[in-house]
């Protein structure tokens, strides 16, 4: 059994690591996270105020939006 990497990002270092996404459209997913399921999907983690996100289950979750829409 191979144990999986976790990768948690700050909203920044994501967005530098990621073109395709901002700051401020991020922060509004996370704002909204109740409403559009990215709290569910697990992809934010809170720690105090810091919020992280892991990768793997936010891009899971951005797929899950795309078969929604479709």
């Amino acid at each position: 059994m191979t144990a999986q990497i976790l990768i948690y990002l700050t909203v920044s270092q994501f967005t530098e690591k990621h073109h395709a996404f901002t700051v401020g459209g991020l922060r509004a997913w996370i704002f909204n996270g109740a409403r559009n399921g990215l709290n569910q999907s697990g992809a934010i983690v809170r720690i105090g105020r810091k919020v992280l996100i892991d990768e793997t289950k936010f891009f899971a979750w951005i797929e899950a939006q795309n078969k929604v829409a479709a």
